[in-house]
């Protein structure tokens, strides 16, 4: 893809959001959109510069950003980990993959109460529920990129009497790393899905719960301004990830 075609694109996904942006804002001053069904964009950034300033949610949005981090390393990690086992084991690898392929139809918030039974309530069980839900996207982009490993390399590691762990660290590994970024770019955003949503039902802190904490209230000023936050930091975040991508599918096709 050329670095014309990239660009234009670029230009017409802002152009996209821009003007959405824009229509909601048209909407809202007119009253097309009432006020006490939705504030204007504008308002809505005014409003969350004014709350970050005074500091009034800075420990619910803390609260989430250290779980999402958590959520998202132990999905990263567990889910190479288990992958490597999984690739390993053939004969496993069979029994497991219809499993793996339909995992993401079993929905996981119902096994919340189970993690507070073993967890109690705070972080913890929240955690819990967006590795269950990100967890998977690491496996099955592990299983992918190990699959795609040119043989010689393999060979290479038998050769030079590599143990399973050193043949993982240093040629497996190097090798499937595009393959992987793109299931830890899945992972992070399964984990902010899977931590902010928690929150909603499980916390007594953090920024899904401070949404609906406002909701309930009519707080209308506050829930927006929280809601334009969290799409900042997902749309900045993403914006990280994929460029970070690009680079590693770029490496991949040399």
């Amino acid at each position: 893809m050329t670095q014309s075609l990239i660009k234009r694109e670029t230009v017409w996904r802002s152009g996209v959001v821009i003007g959405f942006v824009l229509l909601i804002e048209f909407l809202c001053r007119v009253g097309v959109i009432p006020v006490d069904v939705m504030i204007a964009p504008s308002a809505m950034a005014s409003h969350a510069i004014e709350v970050l300033r005074d500091g009034r949610f800075a420990h619910d949005i803390l609260t989430s950003l250290v779980n999402i981090v958590a959520a998202s390393v132990a999905a990263v990690v567990l889910g190479f980990a288990l992958g490597l086992a999984i690739h390993a084991m053939p004969s496993v690898r069979r029994a497991l993959e219809p499993m793996i392929v339909s995992y993401y139809a079993v929905p996981t918030f119902i096994f919340y109460p189970v993690f507070i039974v073993l967890f109690g309530v705070g972080s913890l069980p929240i955690i819990a529920i967006a590795v269950m839900l990100a967890v998977v996207t690491m496996i099955t982009a592990t299983l992918t990129g190990l699959d795609r490993i040119p043989r010689s390399l393999s060979k290479t590691a038998k050769v030079m009497r590599l143990s399973p762990w050193q043949s993982a660290l240093r040629v497996k590994l190097p090798a499937a790393l595009p393959y992987l970024f793109s299931g830890v770019k899945l992972s992070v955003a399964y984990a902010f899905i899977g931590v902010i949503a928690s929150e909603f039902i499980l916390s007594g802190s953090g920024v899904g719960y401070a949404i609906g904490y406002a909701y309930n209230n009519f707080q209308n000023d506050d829930m927006y301004a929280l809601m334009l936050m969290v799409l900042v930091t997902v749309t900045l975040i993403n914006v990280v990830l994929n460029r970070l991508d690009a680079r590693f599918q770029a490496r991949r096709q040399r």
